[in-house]
This record gives C-alpha cells, sequence and structure tokens, in this order.
C-alpha cells in the first residue's frame, strides 16, 4: 500500500503498484492484502480509506447514497489497471455515489491463474465482514452496486452469495471464463446473486447476457456512462437469431424501446421483470459496436409490406441521404429475406453515423435467383423506417411505390399514416 500526500494534509491512499517481481516472488511466498479506497465527490484525486484506524466510517462516505464497488481481476504484470483512472471520473461525473475501489493487486498478481481463481473466495469473505461492518453503520445492501471485471466479476458474485443475492446490483464485465465456464451456479457469477445482475461479455463461451464484438467490457461501459450514445441491444435467443433481424420488436418495451447496454440498463428492470414472468429469470440480449471509441452505432428497423408475390427471392439495398445531400450507407441483417405479398418484413438496420434529417431514402432491389428481369416492376404497398437508437423520433414512411430491378429509386420520405400500415 502506497501513500502520497494531498493537498489537504491528509495521505492519499495510491492503488498497490506491482510488477513482474512480485508475480515471481509469489512463487515461492504467496501472500494477499485487500485494501478498500473510497473516492466520492469530495475526495476525487485522494483516495482515503474506508475505515479510520479506531475503525470509525470515514466521514466522506454517505450512508444515504449509493456506493459502487469496483473490482479488478487477474494481473500478472501487477500494473494498476489502465481503466481505473478514467473509470472513476466518469463515474463520479454521472451521479454522486460513493466509490470503493477494491484493491487485491497482492493476490492477484501471480503467474499461477489457479492461485487468483482460490483468492477470490478470499476476497469477497474479506469483503463480507467489511461489508458487515458498513451496515453496522447504516449503510444498505440495496444500495450497493458491485462492478467487476474478469476475476473481480467472480468475487462480486461470491460476496452476492454470502448474504443471499441482497445485494442491490452486480454488473459483471468480462467474467473470467477459465475455472468458471460450465460450473455449476455457486461456483460463479450467476443471476441470483443480486436484485439485478448484468454482464457485458464478449466470449461467447462464457456467460452471455449481452453479446458484442469486442473484447472491450470495461470501456463500453465506460462510453456508455460518459458518451450520447444510446447502446441499444436486442433481446434474442441467440445471435444467428439477431443476424437474421428476427429480434427488433422493441414495441413490447413499451415506451423504453429496446434495453441499453451499461449503467442505465437497471431503467429496464421492472420491464424486464414483467416480460419474464413464467419463463427463466434471465435474458439475453445482443448488439454489435463500431471498431473505435466511443463505439456508438444507430439502430433501425426497416419495414416493407409488399404487393407482388414474386418478390420471394431477392435483396434490398438501402442508402439514406441527408439534408446536404450526403449518402450514408448502413449494415442490413439478413437483407436476403423473401417477401410475401401483404406480409410486412422487417430488416435491422446499423448506421455508423447519426442521421437526423433524412431528405432521401433510396432503395434499389436485387432478384437474387436466376430469374433476373430489368423491365420487372415490383409493387411496394408501404416502407416504414424507425429508428431504435432514438424511440422518440417519429418514424418515417412512403407508400404505393414501384422498384424496378437493379434500379435507384429515390424516395421522398412521408409522414407515416396509422391506417396504411
Amino acid at each position: 500500500m502506497c501513500w502520497v500526500r494531498s493537498d489537504n494534509k491528509r495521505p492519499c491512499l495510491e492503488f498497490s503498484q506491482l510488477s513482474l517481481k512480485d508475480s515471481f516472488q509469489d512463487l515461492f511466498v504467496p501472500r494477499i492484502e485487500i485494501i478498500l479506497m473510497l473516492y466520492t465527490r469530495n475526495n476525487l484525486n485522494c483516495a482515503e480509506p474506508l475505515f479510520e484506524h479506531n475503525n470509525s466510517l470515514n466521514v466522506n462516505f454517505n450512508t444515504e447514497k449509493k456506493t459502487v464497488w469496483l473490482i479488478h481481476g487477474y494481473r500478472p504484470m501487477g500494473s494498476t489497471p489502465s481503466w481505473l483512472r478514467n473509470f472513476l471520473r466518469v463515474l463520479l461525473n454521472k451521479e454522486d455515489v460513493n466509490v470503493i475501489v477494491v484493491d487485491w493487486n497482492r493476490g492477484a498478481t501471480t503467474f499461477i491463474y489457479n492461485r487468483a481463481v482460490k483468492n477470490t473466495r478470499i476476497v469477497a469473505e474479506n469483503l463480507s465482514g467489511r461489508i458487515r461492518n458498513l451496515l453496522k453503520h447504516g449503510a444498505s445492501l440495496d444500495k450497493f452496486h458491485f462492478i467487476g471485471v474478469s476475476l473481480g466479476a467472480h468475487i462480486s458474485g461470491f460476496v452476492g452469495k454470502i448474504f443471499h443475492g441482497q445485494l442491490g446490483r452486480i454488473t459483471g464485465l468480462d467474467p473470467a471464463g477459465p475455472k468458471f465456464s460450465g460450473k455449476p451456479s455457486y461456483s460463479r457469477l450467476h443471476y441470483t446473486d443480486a436484485k439485478f445482475v448484468d454482464v457485458i461479455h464478449s466470449d461467447a463461451n462464457g456467460i452471455e447476457f449481452i453479446k458484442c464484438d469486442h473484447q472491450r467490457a470495461v470501456y463500453l461501459f465506460m462510453a456508455a456512462l460518459e458518451s450520447n450514445c444510446n447502446f441499444v441491444s436486442f433481446p434474442c435467443q441467440s445471435y444467428q437469431d439477431y443476424k437474421s433481424s428476427l429480434c427488433v420488436d422493441c414495441d413490447s418495451y413499451k415506451e423504453k424501446s429496446c434495453p441499453r447496454l451499461g449503467y442505465q440498463v437497471e431503467l429496464w428492470k421492472d420491464v424486464l421483470e414483467d416480460r419474464m414472468k413464467g419463463w427463466p429469470t434471465w435474458t439475453t440480449v445482443f448488439l454489435d459496436t463500431s471498431g473505435t471509441n466511443p463505439f456508438c452505432t444507430y439502430y433501425f428497423v426497416l419495414s416493407i409490406i409488399v404487393l407482388d408475390k414474386t418478390m420471394n427471392d431477392g435483396i434490398i439495398s438501402l442508402k439514406l441521404l441527408n439534408h446536404l445531400g450526403v449518402a450514408e450507407e448502413p449494415k442490413l441483417y439478413e437483407k436476403n429475406r423473401p417477401f410475401y405479398k401483404f406480409q410486412e418484413v422487417k430488416i435491422l438496420v446499423q448506421f455508423f453515423r447519426d442521421i437526423v434529417n433524412i431528405s432521401s431514402i433510396v432503395l434499389t432491389y436485387f432478384q437474387s435467383s436466376n430469374l433476373q428481369c430489368s423491365t420487372c416492376k415490383y409493387k411496394i404497398h408501404s416502407l416504414m423506417l424507425k429508428s431504435l437508437t432514438y424511440p422518440e423520433r417519429p418514424p418515417i414512411c412512403r407508400y404505393n411505390f414501384v422498384l424496378t430491378e437493379r434500379k435507384e429509386v429515390f424516395l421522398e420520405p412521408d409522414t407515416c399514416v396509422t391506417k396504411n400500415i
């Protein structure tokens, strides 16, 4: 444990500074140490001990506020997590909370992964004692939000088990897979470990509540905290169904639309519980992100009703023109869909830039079979394009138009009329 001097003359706690040397020493002399570092808006840049030497509670800890516990994972190199400082900043900028960083670096810094795994139980037991002390000072389990990274996610789960699932919330960010995947619920993070459990996991072999394309769970969570992006996600049975546009019906979530990734997902707790009555008490949702911070993407659903039964073996291409005439081409999920007469077909659409003022919808139809017909005309009863990322925006529509194979059709959007859909 390191101390540095702060402006108010009180020493500041610093995260344990370890190295490969410590991992090597751990081979022969295993050690474990758990330090609780308290941050609040009153001491954002100077961590203080949660409890004083006389076991009294730090004066900056407010029992009336939510408490966020940050728990890191396996640290074979011994370094401070690169995300820690920024995570603290965005958390306390978002909400006036108590933040407790659980520094178990001496216990996670080892070449022997299995040793670190065994240490997770020790850390959880240690934390349970500290938590009981907090409860004596008037804190509430319901106001505790544990955010665990890698092995830290399972530590959070073990703490939750000790308190019989009465923690307010656990968020697991890329929970460690080795030694945990496929294990019974008492040996890993489980959805019963808190009143609300959400997990962002990029490994399809792990605990998969949310599927994303990148190994960036921590940074996605932070981006959801500090950016204006709505990381909308789609409840679905499988990633394949999601890619096939089979899970785009966000209307069942009423005015809230589909759940969103990250800190704000708790807003969907009541809706999720209503949807799952009589079903398993977890929901798997999926989303794709862009490849760079802040990872924003923008989802729409394209709904089409055709009047021509011959459109059952074709591909739709879509572009949008903004008010400056600049074209934006999206990713279409399962664009090769059969179109049957008078049956609504919904296609998930993803853009990498937000398009607010749409001046034109550009459609092209390609017959995918050998029965190509350059002179054939395909009658469309209606088209509707609705934002799922910003459901409060009104949808745009177009009615009764004709597509010709392999020819772009520029459609000026109309106001949607309910009776025509």
